[in-house]
């Protein structure tokens, strides 16, 4: 099968075409004939980073953890698929997981579910990663109606998903941008817009909670941004974040009573606990995208499976808005 490889990990152009042997499937996983992926930020840390980075597979690699495909083979003890299933999932790209930007993949049943049957391909491929981030993480907050809800990066890969999930669970959310095209998508979706790059924590959390901070925070900026969420939080509010790999001081955690969750959505995947909930949430979300309550934004610029580290370039020059996809 055609397959993109890293020999060598470090820039975009590391990725090499070559010919793998097409894989066979196994007890309780199925294969996939990949239709489309889709670019995650951690996808090019991997790439950057190798064995740098605790989670990377060893080279030669196949990167790319999310997909869209139909079945063409189910395995041993797998009931809830069948040949010609159109699916999607997070399933590889990481450790010993084979990744996605390959013609096929035997992914493990419990990552897979029936892909929204009113999502393309590519929009479904675009949801998995980042869905079932938003998803844990706000589930995880207790979201709730009325709450006022904050979503760092809302125009995002992890962000956009985030924001209308809130809507969905009954939240008055708000979201930052830093863009005039940023701020219009997240507007769009139904969130308040707040030009992080004009308007300071302290004057929008005074204009929209008049100083009370809001309910929740759902941080997927991460990193010193941490400190911003703090801010902006309320008094015993919940802060959510996706990205928080540094040294950090939580002096303000402490003394507004705030809970603070990460979510690393890949541990299922890592340490193989817990899979079967993967699935279980991948398929709410496609009955979310099927009612017209959750919509992936794909980025303008398409690719190719020979372009991939186009696609890495994309996401990473900060211009992509929603998610970069791949099309085999």
């Amino acid at each position: 099968m055609k397959a993109m490889i890293v020999n060598e990990f470090g820039s975009p152009d590391v990725f090499e075409l070559t010919e793998l042997t097409k894989p066979e499937v196994k007890k309780g996983h199925v294969l996939v004939k990949i239709a489309a992926t889709s670019v995650n930020t951690v996808d090019t840390m991997i790439r950057q980073m190798g064995a740098d980075l605790p989670l990377s597979p060893s080279a030669p690699a196949l990167l790319g953890m999310d997909f869209a495909g139909v079945v063409e083979a189910v395995g041993e003890g797998v009931q809830s698929f069948k040949v010609g299933d159109e699916v999607y999932g997070c399933a590889g790209g990481l450790a010993d997981l084979p990744g996605t930007l390959a013609e096929y993949i035997v992914a493990d049943a419990d990552l897979v579910a029936i892909k929204p049957k009113t999502a393309s391909m590519e929009e479904a491929a675009a949801i998995p990663l980042v869905g079932i981030t938003a998803y844990e993480g706000l589930i995880r907050a207790n979201v709730k109606q009325g709450q006022k809800v904050l979503v760092h990066g809302g125009s995002g890969g992890v962000g956009h998903i985030a924001l209308q999930l809130a809507r969905h669970f009954g939240a008055e959310v708000y979201s930052t941008g830093g863009g005039e095209r940023q701020l219009d998508l997240i507007e769009q979706l139904g969130a308040t817009p707040i030009n992080y790059k004009t308007e300071s924590v302290a004057s929008y959390t005074q204009q929209y909670t008049k100083d009370k901070g809001f309910d929740v925070v759902f941080d997927s900026v991460g990193g010193e941004n941490l400190l911003n969420s703090f801010e902006a939080a309320a008094l015993n509010a919940h802060v959510v974040s996706t990205v928080s790999m540094l040294n950090l001081d939580l002096n303000m955690v402490h003394f507004k009573g705030l809970s603070l969750h990460v979510v690393f959505m890949l541990i299922p995947m890592l340490h193989n606990t817990g899979r079967s909930e993967h699935g279980v949430i991948l398929a709410r979300l496609a009955e979310l995208v099927d009612s017209k309550k959750l919509k992936p934004v794909l980025d303008e610029s398409r690719y190719t499976l020979e372009q991939i580290g186009q696609a890495h370039q994309r996401l990473e020059s900060g211009k992509a808005t929603g998610k970069v996809v791949v099309t085999l």
